[in-house]
């Protein structure tokens, strides 16, 4: 999110100086995926074949997003403007966090009355946590072992939290659901154990909804996936993006529907984004998420 410095020939009804947040996706809007309703997926097709992430721009095929200036692509799909009375920390989750977190329950088709399994609670997964709760799940078991964490998904929507360091968490979310299992399962971390654990507590017919960014081949047990035979549905999805996303987002967040600064628990400089890396990729000093600011 930023203030707009310049705009394009092309752009209109912004003006510069304008407080706007741009998507961590950003579609054109005129892509065979985008027309699809698929704008994440933009620009992925090609005459190889499919390609997934085409949408993914910023720090992806485009550098420079943790920079002081930064050109926004198609910007007229994708330049959302920040109401006057947000804040920058209470919409600075929306471009990506919560747009990825709350796609996860979204994606798994969250009803109301629903049983909620959200493996991993990183932002994104406290995201999913929250977002399960706001599409109308009244149980939502959450998986962590990180206290800070447990807490906060708590805070966030969660009714249970199953400890995967001191219990095994298959065999936790099964009691906690007589058996039954759960209509929903939102995997958040990508990794094999986690994903297989999500598609064991499915009920019959329910649903694994990914959001892990995996790193080798996924294996699906003969079992935990019946054989093919048990009506299960397998999801992913990658962080929807656009202006008409943001809009709904920021909704959210003005509404009071949810507060997401909490997830902000340390703060830097541009010039300190070394320190901030260093911090966040060693999990130091209990931290969620870090705001870099310039």
């Amino acid at each position: 999110m930023g203030i707009i410095e310049k705009l394009g020939s092309a752009v209109s009804g912004f003006t510069e100086g304008q407080r706007v947040i741009a998507g961590a996706i950003t579609p054109s809007g005129t892509s065979a995926a985008c027309l699809c309703g698929c704008g994440s997926q933009d620009g992925a097709g090609t005459k190889h074949g499919f390609k997934a992430m085409g949408g993914w721009k910023f720090g992806n095929t485009i550098d420079g997003a943790q920079a002081e200036y930064l050109l926004v692509p198609d910007a007229m799909v994708n330049l959302s403007p920040v109401p006057d009375a947000l804040s920058d920390e209470q919409v600075l989750m929306c471009p990506d966090i919560m747009s990825t977190g709350f796609s996860g329950a979204e994606s798994g088709g969250v009803k109301i009355g629903d049983t909620v399994a959200v493996f991993a609670q990183g932002p994104i997964g406290l995201c999913a946590t929250a977002g399960a709760r706001l599409m109308g799940a009244t149980r939502i078991i959450s998986v962590e072992s990180v206290p800070a964490r447990q807490e906060m998904s708590r805070r966030l929507g969660a009714d249970h939290v199953v400890d995967f360091a001191s219990e095994d968490p298959v065999e936790a979310i099964m009691r906690l659901t007589d058996g039954r299992g759960v209509d929903v399962s939102i995997e958040a971390l990508g990794r094999q154990s986690t994903f297989e654990a999500a598609l064991r507590v499915l009920r019959p017919g329910g649903t694994l909804s990914s959001l892990g960014v995996y790193s080798s081949d996924l294996t699906i047990p003969l079992g935990a996936f019946s054989a093919g035979l048990g009506d299960n549905r397998i999801v992913t999805t990658l962080c929807p993006g656009g202006k008409e996303r943001m809009r709904r987002l920021m909704d959210v967040v003005a509404t009071g529907r949810v507060d997401l600064r909490p997830l902000v628990t340390h703060r830097f400089g541009l010039d300190d984004i070394e320190a901030a890396y260093d911090l966040f990729s060693n999990q130091r000093d209990g931290v969620l998420k870090v705001a870099i600011s310039c």
